[in-house]
């Protein structure tokens, strides 16, 4: 977020396909990974990598309660996915950090490579396809996050 609350909002818009099992795929599953998603963990879906990459790890978010064993990227992780171009990196867990993090240090990652962050986004049915994600903040004038409605609509 900008002086004043300005933000490109480009990041947040982005046409993308779903494919599960190609290299292509910008929905990475990672699911069962804990405590930290390493690049290698990736590997198999890291060529020609789109900006925006959204990365599932719960079979089926626990929308319920809170996971304090979520699955989080590692700091490393996030350095390989800027190098790559990525410019936007989703998740389905409460945090890119693990919850006792009092560092955080994904999220400085995050910050010093000016890449941007969905977190809580629920992936679980989301099947094969094209879509369009649109996540717009708001303008929150003194904040460095704000909360989003993420929507992935279907392009025919």
């Amino acid at each position: 977020m900008g002086a004043g609350g300005q933000l490109q909002h480009d990041a947040f818009v982005h046409s993308w396909r779903w494919q599960r099992l190609r290299n292509e795929q910008t929905l990475i599953d990672a699911i069962g990974l804990r405590p930290l998603i390493l690049w290698e963990h990736l590997a198999h879906a890291t060529q020609a990598l789109p900006p925006r990459v959204l990365v599932r790890t719960y079979a089926r978010m626990p929308a319920d309660r809170w996971d304090p064993r979520l699955a989080a990227f590692a700091p490393d992780t996030v350095e390989h996915l800027a190098d790559a171009g990525v410019t936007l990196i989703g998740i389905d867990t409460a945090s890119i950090d693990p919850a006792d993090s009092k560092s955080l240090p994904s999220h400085q990652v995050i910050r010093r490579r000016g890449l941007r962050v969905l977190e809580n986004l629920l992936l679980d049915e989301v099947p094969e396809g094209d879509y369009e994600l649109i996540a717009l903040p708001l303008k929150l004038t003194t904040a460095d996050a704000s909360p989003v409605r993420a929507v992935l609509r279907g392009l025919t």
